[in-house]
């Protein structure tokens, strides 16, 4: 283990007798934790960058990002990856999200399953992992041995790896190419990593996702013109938005956007046909 490794994560919190403090103070206190969050990540926008940077060159050669982690950090990396087709409009098999003990590990605790240094490796294999994708491991503490076996391994192989972690100089981020470190201090409830860490994780991955997403050509402007029409909100969504970029009524936009299935793909077409 790294010698100058300090584990900020499971340092006592800041607060204590929590049991007897009423309810709104407790609220409070979160909530004057949770503040720190935004600034913690704000100082990781540089190795954020060049690992999007690296990202996107590999993924406009039809690579991959694969999340991995255990526990919260492997549940935000499969949820994360989960909200990419719909938003987007990608194919799953673009962003995949692995969590130690599979399926199961989302709802219950898989016993050991993150202490296998092996396993992470061998389920990448069987995704046929190579050097256009990119493998992002995820770990509040930085510790998990599920997670450094496959950076260390995925790096090996000349793959592009990163790490998230909110403990400095952790020996998973030691694995990987780029560190993103968001350092928000012990949490509240002593140890309770889903709380801040988590937090910051989740923040950290819907920068990495949005920002590859909008440099691969899958938004226009602001707007989400991929999404998949999966609820009459996002019908209606897409709708409007054709309505503002081609000015039909609504009752054209909409069937335009039922019979092509996108908006990009409905006015893509609108467009070619009135030129």
């Amino acid at each position: 283990m790294h010698m100058d490794f300090i584990k900020i994560t499971e340092q006592t919190s800041h607060y204590d007798n929590l049991e007897n403090k009423p309810i709104t103070e407790i609220l409070t206190e979160i909530n004057l934790e949770d503040r720190k969050i935004a600034l913690a990540v704000e100082k990781t926008i540089p190795a954020i960058e060049k690992l999007v940077d690296g990202i996107v060159k590999r993924m406009k050669r039809g690579g991959r990002i694969f999340y991995i982690g255990a526990g919260t950090s492997g549940r935000l990396g499969v949820l994360d990856a989960s909200e990419v087709p719909p938003t987007f409009g990608m194919p799953p098999t673009y962003v995949i999200g692995l969590i130690a003990g599979g399926e199961k590990a989302l709802r219950n605790p898989v016993e050991q399953a993150e202490d296998n240094y092996q396993l992470g490796w061998d389920e990448l294999q069987k995704h046929g992992i190579n050097k256009n994708d990119t493998l992002i491991g995820i770990a509040a503490s930085g510790t998990t041995p599920y997670v450094i076996g496959a950076l260390r391994n995925a790096r090996i192989k000349g793959i592009l790896t990163g790490a998230i972690s909110c403990n400095p100089n952790s020996p998973v981020a030691n694995e990987a190419e780029i560190k993103i470190e968001p350092i928000v201090g012990p949490e509240y409830v002593t140890g309770s990593t889903r709380m801040k860490s988590g937090t910051a994780q989740k923040m950290v991955l819907n920068m990495i996702t949005t920002a590859t997403m909008i440099k691969i050509g899958r938004v226009k402007g602001n707007r989400m013109v991929n999404m998949q029409l999966t609820n009459q909100k996002l019908v209606d969504r897409g709708t409007k938005m054709i309505i503002d970029e081609l000015g039909l009524s609504y009752e054209q936009a909409h069937n335009l956007l039922l019979l092509h299935g996108s908006v990009k793909a409905a006015t893509d077409s609108y467009k070619d046909d009135n030129k």
